[in-house]
């Protein structure tokens, strides 16, 4: 071999234990410096970003559907805080207190704004936040505590406010995608997904009364997405979002939302009277214990009121003898089909009705069972 290929050879046997070398002593190093930082010399790949893989071309049709949904509603959410004066014992200062805060959604554009009435229940102020974070002081318009509704209203420009679009809750069916927006927790706008778990169900507000036909989602609700909107796939509002149940008091796949066809038909009344106008017979009711103690199985009349619906129909009170006791009068068993063994059963049975309807009245008058035709008079 010659001169010149023994000398090629040998560098490149040298260059070669020199690599191995390098390539040893590199993995003791990495091996000796096992989770510590690599050093700020290091320059391999780890101590470079990651390559970002490209998106789709293009969102899902669902998905996209569900981004244009939020972002037209959300310009019609609003935060509401709910705060109460108190005044220092020591010195005497005024104070804003916090007491919760939640969600609402604007009704029109006048101004008003639907909540939950246990949003604001207790307030003394109330501030209204929209979508463009801009803050109003809200009054309280009008309230009704047994379907746990309340509309408030802000002084703004109309160019502000974008109502919420209106849906019908009556059609809903079960497995139907809904989105709740509001404010949990104080967060901004968050939206939640799920499906409409069931129908029909009854829950009870603030003033013990059964509010009936809710609907049932597992969209997750939390505290301070109370009064905000329930929507469907279209972005139409089909119910307030209103309770959860809970063992934590926080979500736990169970939400509740008065549905849309009752807000619908309440609004308007509270926004023109400031209190739910009620359709009724004109007549005083004995409580329910009293009458669960005597073993009667219907709503007993207490005292008719003169010139009123039941009066003009012929029912009678109950009345006192000359001997000091209680003659019972007319007990109602039923209006209009619907069976009634408790107030609440009759409110909900007046519920399905207005001022004006004419209805059938079935009552037990001593052994004798009879129909009454009864026109109903409008009662707080």
């Amino acid at each position: 071999m010659s001169w010149f290929c023994r000398c090629w050879v040998n560098n490149s046997l040298r260059s070669l234990r020199l690599s191995l070398v390098t390539l040893l002593l590199s993995s003791t190093v990495h091996a000796a410096d096992w989770g510590k930082p690599l050093g700020a010399v290091y320059d391999g790949p780890e101590g470079r970003p990651r390559a970002v893989t490209p998106s789709p071309l293009e969102l899902g049709a669902d998905e996209r559907t569900t981004i244009t949904v939020f972002e037209r509603a959300t310009k019609s959410v609003v935060f509401i805080a709910n705060t109460a004066i108190q005044q220092d014992i020591w010195s005497l200062n005024v104070m804003e207190v916090p007491q919760g805060s939640g969600s609402g959604f604007i009704w029109s554009k006048q101004g008003h704004i639907v909540t939950n009435f246990h949003v604001i229940y207790g307030a003394d102020a109330i501030k209204v936040t929209l979508a463009d974070r801009s803050e109003h002081q809200a009054k309280l318009v009008g309230a009704d505590p047994d379907h746990d509704l309340a509309v408030l209203q802000i002084q703004v420009s109309d160019g502000q406010l974008e109502p919420m679009v209106i849906g019908s809750s009556h059609d809903l069916r079960v497995g139907q995608k809904v989105l709740a927006i509001g404010n949990p927790f104080g967060l901004d706008h968050t939206l939640t997904t799920g499906v409409v778990s069931a129908l029909g169900r009854t829950i009870k507000s603030m003033s013990n009364r059964t509010i009936e036909g809710v609907v049932q989602t597992d969209a997750a609700i939390n505290p301070g997405n109370s009064g905000g909107p329930l929507l469907d796939s279209a972005g139409r509002l089909i119910g307030v979002n209103t309770q959860i149940v809970s063992p934590s008091g926080a979500y736990a796949g169970i939400g509740f939302a008065v549905p849309v066809d009752t807000v619908n038909r309440i609004v308007p009344e509270l926004i023109k009277h400031g209190k739910l106008i009620r359709p009724g017979l004109g007549v005083s009711l004995v409580p329910d214990a009293m009458a669960k103690r005597w073993g009667i199985k219907g709503v007993i009349i207490g005292k008719v009121t003169r010139g009123g619906a039941a009066d003009r129909a012929g029912l009678k009170g109950a009345r006192e003898t000359m001997t000091g006791q209680i003659q019972l009068g007319d007990i109602l068993v039923a209006v209009s089909g619907k069976t009634v063994t408790t107030i609440d059963d009759l409110m909900d049975a007046m519920e399905e009705h207005k001022v004006g309807d004419q209805v059938t009245v079935e009552i037990l008058r001593g052994n004798r069972r009879e129909k009454v035709p009864v026109t109903l008079q409008a009662v707080n």
